[in-house]
């Protein structure tokens, strides 16, 4: 592969900056990083989680809290991090690295005033799908309020294809994709039990289907949390009245209606349209599953 400089118009600087800006950048992020690590014990855990699903408005719905007054984001604030990651790929790092990543006691207190407590939390939509997240979740965060987004699978599938394009991480069509999902992902979730510090590319970025099946993954995380502790939400709620769906959100967490001062829809990029061969093949796939979720969740689901 050919590497290729991109030249930035006269007087300006290149996207990235230069090398001595980026290394400038990178061991500023080390050294909040290791700071937030010495005041860990300091540090609040998280008050909420939305675990997934991946490509099911997670990025929208984390920017949309963080308009709240009484949601603060992540450690360090300019760095606008969503997630951690901590209890699918970053476990490893233990939890010293994890709370590193949350404000401190003292500025929860500040934003605290007027008696409603101010709470923290994060997005890491691969969390629904790892097999091992519920379980370490539970043990290191069990009084976190859990929220899912689940998403028309047959949409989320394409949605999730079209992201891995965007990201070179995909050589395969669609069509071609989704007949090698199986052969990808044999032995990976068996080798994420087995090697608690391994990261599968193919399990998180090749599961177009696979992150569908949400009766797959779902009941570990119901089995673990209560359920007055978890709020499952159909993504098309939240794409079609997001100031309604917050306020349900809010109120799961027991914050008060906030109105949001923008909607604009994150980590969104129009995709092409899907064949509509595969379409109803991918329809015809699910049909049974989404059938069964939505007896499972005893609500309505919008596609099924």
């Amino acid at each position: 592969m050919t590497s290729t400089t991109r030249t930035a118009p006269s007087g300006q600087t290149a996207p990235g900056g230069s090398g001595l800006e980026r290394s400038l950048r990178e061991g500023t992020k080390r050294t909040l990083r290791a700071w937030g690590g010495l005041t860990a014990s300091l540090r609040c855990p998280p008050d909420f989680m939305i675990i997934g699903a991946k490509r099911g408005g997670t990025t929208s719905l984390y920017n949309y809290l963080l308009q709240h007054p009484k949601v603060m984001p992540l450690f360090p604030a300019p760095q606008n991090i969503k997630g951690t990651h901590f209890f699918d790929s970053e476990f490893h790092r233990g939890v010293r690295w994890y709370r590193s990543h949350f404000p401190t006691g003292a500025y929860s207190t500040l934003r605290s005033r007027g008696g409603i407590p101010a709470l923290t939390g994060e997005g890491s939509p691969y969390y629904l799908f790892h097999p091992l997240a519920a379980e370490r979740a539970a043990k290191i965060a069990s009084d976190t309020k859990v929220i899912a987004l689940l998403r028309d699978p047959v949409e989320r599938a394409y949605s999730h294809y079209k992201e891995r394009l965007r990201h070179d991480s995909e050589a395969l069509s669609f069509e071609q994709a989704l007949d090698a999902e199986s052969a990808r992902l044999a032995g990976e979730e068996e080798r994420l039990r087995r090697e608690p510090t391994y990261h599968s590319d193919a399990h998180e970025h090749h599961s177009y289907v696979a992150q569908g099946r949400y009766l797959d993954m779902l009941p570990r995380w119901l089995d673990r949390y209560p359920s007055e502790r978890v709020l499952i939400l159909p993504s098309e709620d939240l794409y079609a009245d997001p100031q309604a769906t917050v306020n349900r959100i809010f109120a799961f967490l027991g914050l008060p209606p906030f109105t949001l001062r923008d909607v604009t829809r994150h980590n969104y990029v129009p995709a092409g349209n899907m064949r509509q061969q595969t379409r109803r093949h991918l329809q015809r796939l699910f049909a049974e599953h989404n059938r069964e979720l939505a007896r499972y969740l005893g609500m309505p689901i919008p596609w099924a």
